[in-house]
């Protein structure tokens, strides 16, 4: 067996940056968001979170989403989309004509109780209109289960409750159930037992990755679980986004580092590992933060 037989022939890049990374990052200016979102695409990014419409009380540094989307050149091909908490905000979502929404749930009911004030079943109750109404505007719904490998404030997470969240929101609607280990503490055998016990629900084809790197183990996870089938995996731009629940930690993993491992692993991405690393330094610069790809900082000096 060859090591190209293990794993996809392609793999989908779900980039976060312009989103869940800007978000945990200073506010930045509209243009620098509409300038990134506009590399990203000519990068061949082809899947692109570029707006949030979670109420700016919460998140400030989303609070121009709407501006964003007015402002970006859409590339043909490319699927812009924005995360929408509730109803209000999938209706700002349909106002700045995004190609897709997403949801959100967890695994953890003591992180579900602290980041958004109720228990998963409540937080699913109240995703039920959202994906009904988005349905009857024919806009595809993605699902997204946090703290799949542990949680900052109970620990280990049994797997069963990531399996029932999965499948419930799978059967909601979302037509792609996003993992994310948003702590980064997992490893690569318990990423991978995760992602084939989710699979005895939610088709492997209609899963996907978002696996933090704040203990170093977020490319070793995605290798292991690549084995299963998974062929979509969430990453960020120069890393954008730290970690808030690990103070000084690293968040996401960059989109170049996963690039570099995918294409010396022959697994076509389309994308220009070249043109994305000078993506990612030059919001790097406006942010005035270290670029934290490594492969960036290796082809760009």
């Amino acid at each position: 067996m060859t090591v190209q037989s293990l794993f996809p022939k392609t793999v989908s890049i779900f980039e976060v940056g312009a989103r869940d990374g800007l978000q945990n990052e200073q506010a930045v200016s509209t243009q620098n968001k509409v300038t990134l979102i506009e590399q990203l695409a000519q990068a061949g990014l082809t899947r692109i979170e570029a707006a949030s419409f979670v109420s700016p009380k919460w998140v400030p540094q989303m609070a121009d989403s709407l501006d964003v989307m007015a402002k970006i050149t859409r590339h043909p091909g490319v699927v812009y989309s924005g995360l929408t908490p509730n109803l209000q905000g999938l209706e700002r979502a349909l106002q700045a004509n995004v190609d897709e929404v997403a949801i959100f749930g967890s695994a953890s009911e003591s992180f579900s109780q602290r980041n958004i004030n109720c228990s998963i079943a409540e937080s699913l109750e109240r995703f039920a209109p959202v994906v009904a109404q988005a349905k009857q505007h024919n806009i595809p719904i993605r699902g997204y289960v946090s703290c799949v490998l542990g949680c900052p404030y109970e620990g280990d997470i049994a797997l069963e409750n990531v399996v029932k969240v999965a499948k419930t929101l799978h059967q909601m609607g979302c037509y792609e159930i996003s993992l994310g280990d948003t702590i980064g503490v997992g490893t690569p055998m318990q990423a991978k037992a995760m992602v084939e016990a989710v699979s005895q629900v939610v088709p492997i084809n209609q899963l996907a990755l978002h696996f933090h790197d704040t203990y170093g183990q977020a490319l070793a996870n995605i290798l292991a679980c690549l084995e299963t089938g998974v062929s979509v995996i969430d990453t960020s731009v120069a890393g954008l986004g730290g970690c808030p629940y690990a103070k000084g930690a690293a968040g996401n993993l960059a989109t170049e580092d996963l690039v570099y491992m995918l294409h010396g692993l022959g697994i076509d991405t389309g994308v220009d590992l070249k043109l994305l690393a000078q993506a990612g330094q030059q919001i790097s610069a406006v942010l005035g933060r270290e670029n934290a790809s490594k492969v960036a900082k290796a082809i760009l000096t």
